[in-house]
Parts: structure tokens; C-alpha cells; sequence
């Protein structure tokens, strides 16, 4: 496997793949239809209603469950999450232990004190401690999904299975493991960073557009 910075084929021929289904690259109609859009919308809407100034205030006024509810309807308008994780996030965030852990944490992870390291541990504990009924919400979609829509110049989404088939693909390693955790998810920015080098002149504008090349090389919606 490609270790991290290493040259090989296999990012030329990845390259190749999306550059077959979206011949103008980042900037083509069809991949602003398919898969940019909709993701930059969500980031869009969350802007609106949860920027950094406006979630600080309704966690002042604990606005717990009014922050969860406004989080889990702008992902509901994607389909980035599976529908038994979106039911279980609702399920969990329905108390209002569940509600205010959601939301404090969440602040933490994309406006809190601390270091990228501190900040996503402390996040994967709060999500852990969210009630459970049957689907557990400790995921890596889950513990992704809001950095992603909030923040896409900095957080990146990972969905386990074509992230992985991806990474294989791309010829690159980025050490997963299936509980959330600090060293997997520090690797897997590194394969963004990456990815983001290799395709400099194609112009990528963020991570949505670098999840959305992974996805490309990885989902059963792109065959080679």
C-alpha cells in the first residue's frame, strides 16, 4: 500500500475515473449536480442558522433541543447519513440530556478550546455518552457528518466502507479502525491533504469536493 506521500499509478488512474463521469472536473455541471450541490447547500443552510455567533447564543439561552433539531433537518435535506443512523440520532437527542450533550459537544468540536486532537476526542466521548434505544450513534458517519457540513475547509466525512475501498484504490493506507478515534480520523485528513496535492491544478475548493472525488473512486454508483 501507498504510504502517505509517496508516487504511484494509482492516483493517476483515479484521476482518470472522475475525470471519465466529469470531464470539467470540480467546476462540472453534471458533479455540481450530482455531488457537490446539495452538500454545499447544507453547508449553506447551516451558515444561516448555526454559524459560529448564533450557536453560541442559543447555547447561552440553552437552546439545546432547537441546535439538535436544526442540525439533524439540514442533514436530513442530504443523504449522507443512512436512515437507521438518522432515526437513531433523533431518538437520541429527544431527552434533554440528550439534546444538551449533542449540542455542547458539538460547539466544542467546531468552536471550542484545545487542539484538533482534543477537540474531535472530547467529541467522540460526548457522542458516545448519547442515550441509546437500539442502533448505537457512536459511528464514524455520525461523529463526521457535522464537522463536514459545517466546516468543509477543515473536516472530512467518512463513510467506512467506500472511504476504505478508496483508500485501497488510491494505492494509500490511513490505518482504520471501526470506533471513532483521534489517530484514524488525524490519517484520514492526511489522505485529503493528499488527494487535494495530487489534484492541485484540477482547483479543489474544499473537502466536499475531496470527499466527493473518494466517492467517486469508491461507491457502487461510479464502477471502473
Amino acid at each position: 500500500m501507498r504510504r502517505l506521500g509517496t508516487v504511484s499509478s494509482a492516483p493517476a488512474k483515479a484521476r482518470k475515473k472522475f475525470l471519465r463521469y466529469f470531464p470539467e472536473g470540480f467546476r462540472d455541471e453534471t458533479y455540481i449536480d450530482w455531488e457537490r450541490g446539495y452538500k454545499w447547500n447544507a453547508h449553506q443552510q447551516w451558515m444561516k442558522v448555526l454559524a459560529p455567533e448564533q450557536f453560541k447564543t442559543l447555547l447561552g439561552d440553552k437552546k439545546y433541543a432547537e441546535i439538535a433539531g436544526q442540525a439533524i433537518r439540514i442533514e436530513s435535506r442530504t443523504n449522507l447519513l443512512f436512515s437507521f443512523e438518522k432515526m437513531a440520532l433523533r431518538d437520541a437527542v429527544k431527552s434533554p440530556a440528550g439534546a444538551e450533550l449533542f449540542a455542547s459537544g458539538l460547539y466544542e468540536l467546531l468552536h471550542g478550546r484545545g487542539n484538533d486532537e482534543t477537540r474531535f476526542s472530547r467529541w467522540c466521548e460526548a457522542v458516545a455518552r448519547l442515550p441509546r434505544r437500539q442502533t448505537r450513534v457512536l459511528t464514524w458517519p455520525l461523529v463526521t457528518v457535522w464537522g463536514f457540513i459545517a466546516q468543509p475547509e477543515r473536516h472530512f466525512f467518512l463513510k467506512p466502507n467506500v472511504t476504505r475501498t478508496a483508500a485501497r484504490a488510491y494505492g494509500a493506507d490511513f490505518g482504520y479502525e471501526s470506533k471513532p478515534n483521534w489517530v484514524t480520523y488525524s490519517k484520514l485528513l492526511a489522505f485529503a491533504d493528499m488527494i487535494r496535492r495530487d489534484l492541485r491544478d484540477l482547483r479543489p475548493r474544499d473537502m466536499i469536493d475531496i470527499q466527493s472525488f473518494v466517492w467517486v473512486q469508491g461507491s457502487d454508483e461510479y464502477p471502473d
